[in-house]
């Protein structure tokens, strides 16, 4: 009944206190709330997606007209088989090189749904009976704003023109029939999705295929053909296909993709990182809540026991006055975590984040009971055993005097000589008080630090992920265009005497002569894109990061993805097999990858020219790689690069294009958020932390002001005080958080980097620092104004009377 009655008159006392604790305790929560459930829902995101449409195992590029896919069929362990078409079609109002970056759009009957059936997201899949429907990727949609029941102009191409193209002819705009077709659906799947900064893909019902087969495929029978396959789920599928493919055509060159490889373990990865982000973020998240908030309670408790002294000398018994004490903070944290629960069912719609948002299968508002249960529970049970510990221990500090603690830099300063206001305002900031004077200082303190660090780190790592994608070296890429002069076998023209007059170009340093082609690799069950290096001019500087590139026949230097593939490290032997012949190659280097049609940066090898030729009598892709001089400017050189290609006897068909850069760096671009979110959050703590210290100042240091305001203390003065306070508060945050900031920001940076991986360089924030600075100081007096203000208009006398 008493604790009833205290609560009663406490929550008319002090209702705003504990309205602040509520929120506070809402804010904390829910954040630490919905990070983890954010985290569990985005590292399931992959394998949900998975289970529920029939993926692709491998990916099968022989990039053959006329290809016989029924063999393949065949084949042990094959349960489902696609064919897809390279052909294309024109969308009215989508530029051709949009619809030039899209999924390969013509599949059999068998796509969506024996193979990659895809997560529905809106509407259905099409009729594969009917010409005149298609489906989108969410990108599409976000992007050129088609949607379910919008339709669509496409035109073809003509029969004739297809077959210009499928002997290398310069794509061009299509001049066939058109047709209107209804978007029927909104799907997603692990092949029917979307990369990073994509524009989103478009998916034709077979029927268009068997309606206009000679507008699509042509008339010569020239269009290459790949596969989707599905295959078993016993181990070791993947290498017993590659195989068994190579038995059954002969061929040891048909590059097969793994999908667990190129999409599972890769997503995983990268949506793993983006969970353990999270689930980081909820725990500093917790820890800082913990402490700042548990200091608040802490002396809200002290404050309430240090009241309840009348009633225990009237016989209030010590159990009575700690559950009178914990009463209103426990009530306040109750409502604090229904509400953080609230919000984290609310926010749950904009999860999971980055790379798992593409693979959520069901996006919107998501209940992750556990994860509000635990909240629910948690955060009222921390709050009330704050309470009561601080409860014990101010009643066991009632029954001794409480030695208060001084500060050695405000005694510094009052020797120094230096102005009341300067000594009086140092010491509200560094010395906590005792009784009801008391002041939440190591808060305040800690609360400022915390806040210049997480800022500080954040801006550090964003500073290594804009460096990233400033510097496309960092991926590997170290050339500056690319001239495509050959596919399967082919030249378009003359390649190395084009190459010879490239490299003569003003503005260029440097050709490398590029042919890529597909071994097999050691017993023939991995394989490896190899790349040669074939310098005209100045060599281009390849991103090694282990050992060195290969100087002589014999060598090899290889991406990480494949060492770790392949089981190779450097000072290893592999053997490859290619269309000319065998060799036992020696590692001697990892390094990043220059990227040709199908290999990426972290996957393939670089072999000199001598090597590729022992191991290749062709190629599958030819490419010129240029190196411009410093501060040549790509624009400038291109048309001289087209004037030199068009001297030469096919030279119109050669196309110039800037290199492509990894979707990591888009990745890595919306990793940023992550450490940006936790600053924020951890900088809102901080001024949450940093206004409480500046304002309970003014509250509880009342008679030691209205004091030296009676003693001759002006209102400019008392302003003054506090305006220091807040500085000192400022500039402690500031000498230890920008230290620890920046050497906290360089650590993950250096984490990320070498698990992305892109090469490490030491990133530089001296901007963010002299930002910094006048900006938490700029801060920390908007926070003093009200509080000075207040201490600036006191009633003295009145303040006297009452104390």
């Amino acid at each position: 009944m008493m604790s009833a009655a205290w609560l009663r008159l406490d929550l008319r006392r002090r209702w705003r206190s504990l309205l602040v604790l509520a929120l506070l305790v809402a804010f904390a929560a829910g954040t630490v709330m919905t990070a983890v459930a954010g985290a569990r829902r985005g590292e399931s995101a992959v394998d949900r997606l998975l289970e529920r449409t029939l993926p692709a195992t491998v990916i099968v590029l022989p990039n053959t007209p006329g290809f016989d896919w029924d063999p393949v069929r065949e084949l042990p362990g094959v349960e489902a088989l696609s064919v897809m078409w390279l052909a294309g079609v024109d969308v009215v109002g989508v530029p051709p090189e949009a619809m030039a970056a899209q999924l390969p759009p013509m599949y059999d009957d068998a796509a969506m749904r024996t193979i990659e059936r895809p997560v529905v997201l809106a509407g259905r899949v099409p009729d594969p009976a009917r010409a005149d429907e298609a489906v989108v990727t969410p990108a599409w949609t976000d992007h050129w704003g088609h949607g379910v029941g919008d339709t669509l102009t496409i035109r073809m191409h003509t029969p004739e023109a297809v077959d210009a193209y499928a002997r290398g002819a310069q794509p061009a705009a299509a001049t066939g029939p058109e047709l209107t077709v209804s978007v029927v659906g909104v799907v997603r799947s692990a092949w029917f999705g979307d990369e990073p900064g994509s524009t989103g893909g478009i998916v034709f019902s077979p029927g268009l295929l068997s309606e206009y087969p000679r507008n699509l495929l042509g008339t010569e029978n020239l269009v290459r053909t790949n596969a989707l396959v599905r295959l078993d789920d016993d181990a070791g599928a993947v290498p017993r296909f590659r195989a068994a493919l190579a038995a059954a055509t002969g061929r040891s060159d048909i590059d097969v993709w793994d999908m667990e490889e190129q999409f599972g373990s890769h997503q995983r990865d990268v949506t793993g990182f983006e969970a353990d982000g999270l689930r980081l973020f909820a725990l500093v998240a917790a820890v800082v809540a913990v402490v700042l908030i548990g200091q608040s309670v802490a002396r809200l408790t002290a404050s309430t026991v240090t009241d309840l002294q009348v009633l225990r000398a009237l016989g209030m018994g010590p159990g009575q006055a700690r559950r009178a004490a914990v009463a209103g903070p426990a009530l306040a944290a109750t409502a604090g975590a229904v509400i953080a629960a609230a919000a984290a069912v609310v926010a749950s719609r904009w999860f999971p984040i980055g790379t798992a948002a593409r693979a959520e299968p069901t996006p919107g508002i998501d209940v992750d009971g556990l994860v509000l249960l635990l909240g629910l529970l948690a955060a009222p049970v921390l709050v009330v055993l704050g309470a009561l510990a601080a409860a014990t221990v101010a009643l066991r500090a009632s029954a001794r005097p409480a030695q208060a603690r001084r500060s050695a830099i405000a005694a510094v300063a009052a020797r120094a000589g230096l102005p009341v206001a300067v000594v009086v305002g140092t010491r509200f900031a560094l010395e906590p008080g005792r009784g009801r004077a008391s002041l939440p200082v190591r808060p305040a303190l800690l609360g400022s630090a915390v806040g210049v660090l997480g800022v500080l780190a954040a801006f550090t790592f964003s500073s290594g992920v804009d460096d990233a994608a400033a510097n496309p070296e960092r991926v590997g890429v170290v050339h500056d265009l690319e001239l495509f002069v050959g596919q399967h076998d082919a030249e378009l023209v003359p390649a190395r005497d084009l190459l010879d007059a490239v490299a003569a170009v003003p503005g260029v340093a440097g050709v490398n002569d590029t042919r890529s082609a597909v071994a097999a690799a050691g017993d023939g069950d991995g394989q490896l894109a190899v790349l040669s290096i074939d310098p005209i001019g100045e060599p281009l500087p390849f991103v090694v990061s282990q050992g060195r590139l290969p100087a002589t026949a014999g060598e090899v230097v290889i991406g990480p993805a494949s060492a770790r593939g392949l089981r190779l490290g450097v000072g290893d032997t592999v053997e490859l097999t290619g269309t000319a012949g065998s060799m036992r190659l020696a590692v001697v280097g990892i390094a990043l990858m220059p990227q040709l049609a199908h290999n990426v940066y972290t996957d393939g090898g670089l072999v000199t020219a001598a090597t590729y030729d022992e191991l290749f009598d062709g190629f599958r892709f030819r490419a010129g790689f240029v190196a411009l001089e410093p501060g040549a400017d790509p624009d400038s050189v291109v048309p001289g690069l087209l004037a030199v290609a068009a001297t030469f006897p096919g030279g119109d068909q050669v196309f110039v294009a800037p290199p492509e850069l990894p979707p990591e760096i888009t990745e890595l671009q919306h990793i940023r958020a992550l450490p940006t979110a936790l600053a924020a959050f951890l900088a809102v703590l901080a001024l949450g932390a940093v206004g409480h210290a500046l304002a309970t100042a003014v509250r509880r240091r009342r008679h030691e002001l209205a004091v030296l305001r009676a003693l001759g203390l002006t209102r400019g003065q008392c302003r003054g005080v506090v305006m220091t306070q807040a500085t000192v508060l400022a500039l402690a945050g500031l000498a230890a958080g920008i230290p620890l900031g920046v050497a906290l920001g360089r650590t993950v940076w250096r984490y990320v980097a070498e698990t992305t991986p892109v090469f490490y360089v030491a990133p530089m924030a001296l901007t963010a620092v002299l930002l910094l600075i006048p900006a938490a100081l700029v801060a920390a007096a908007l926070l003093a104004a009200w509080p000075s203000r207040r201490a600036a208009s006191m009633r003295v006398g009145t303040v006297l009377r009452a104390e």
